[in-house]
């Protein structure tokens, strides 16, 4: 178990808002969003790194600009929410750590959220950031998809959709604690109930509804869920997530089935950690340990 107080922040962040949610069963999709918005809370803001509002693509968002970064890296990191809240500002922080700690710059999208636009808007928003970025002159090895629960499956959805169309890959995949299956599959859906403090099978089906748009997509249809997918050629993969939640199976799916393709990857679990425990950097050993660990991992690849 997590044995540094400051880890704690993140989990009890979690239960209060399953608190809300319970106290208030029919909250607003704008509430909701109001809600998860705190994401950015644990968070401490990292030092020698600036933003600024812009658009790639098309797509609005926010440019991470840590001081020291190589210019000609960069990350597009997709935030979580369940394809229908947190943003660019939720994620801001984090995503500031990652590229600090990688010394590149990062471009965060607001894409489009479901119920008002469901699958696949989120994954062609995706693709024109990224496509926009190499437009920019940025060369797809040098470019890293990054993202954290469902942001780690547009993470890994952008790739397999640019495989599809046949364009030049990314050269490295993040993904923390990512949401993958639609069809709520993994064992430690159950397993983990009793200590994962936000995500479970209620708010994850509330989700799909959303996403899929209300049954009109199938929960396996490949690019709504990455692990119905051969991972041939993929590019280098690290992957998190937390001992304590609920979607660590999800996590060790895609390892399991990326290693089968040959696809190098680094699956890191830190035990007793909530979902998407990256977001304590600045302010949990844990966390600021694990971005050292994919830094590392980014340098080896």
């Amino acid at each position: 178990m997590a044995d540094n107080r400051e880890a704690d922040f993140l989990r009890e962040l979690y239960e209060d808002w399953s608190s809300r949610m319970v106290a208030n069963p029919g909250m607003s999709i704008a509430d909701l969003r109001s809600m998860f918005d705190e994401w950015g809370k644990p968070a401490r803001e990292p030092e020698g790194v600036s933003y600024k509002s812009g658009e790639v693509g098309g797509v609005p968002g926010i440019w991470v600009l840590p001081q020291e970064a190589e210019p000609s890296r960069v990350i597009l990191y997709t935030h979580g929410g369940g394809f229908a809240v947190g943003s660019a500002d939720s994620h801001r922080k984090l995503a500031g750590h990652l590229a600090s700690a990688l010394d590149v710059t990062a471009f965060i999208p607001d894409y489009r959220r479901s119920p008002e636009f469901p699958f696949p808007a989120q994954i062609e928003d995706g693709i024109a950031a990224y496509l926009g970025l190499v437009e920019r002159g940025f060369q797809p090895r040098f470019i890293t998809t990054a993202g954290d629960s469902a942001g780690g499956n547009l993470a890994i959805a952008i790739v397999l959709r640019l495989r599809e169309l046949g364009r030049e890959l990314p050269g490295s995949v993040i993904a923390f604690s990512p949401w993958l299956d639609m069809s709520l599959r993994g064992v430690t859906l159950e397993a983990n109930a009793a200590t994962d403090a936000l995500v479970g099978r209620q708010i994850l089906e509330g989700m799909i509804s959303m996403f899929l748009g209300g049954g009109s997509t199938d929960p396996l249809n490949p690019l709504a869920n990455p692990l119905e997918n051969d991972f041939e050629g993929f590019p280098p993969l690290y992957v998190n997530a937390g001992g304590a939640e609920t979607l660590l199976s999800d996590a060790q799916s895609l390892c399991e089935k990326a290693r089968g393709a040959g696809v190098s990857v680094s699956l890191s679990v830190v035990p007793g950690m909530q979902h998407v425990f990256p977001a304590l950097a600045g302010r949990a050993r844990e966390a600021d340990d694990e971005l050292q660990r994919v830094a590392a991992w980014y340098r080896s690849i």
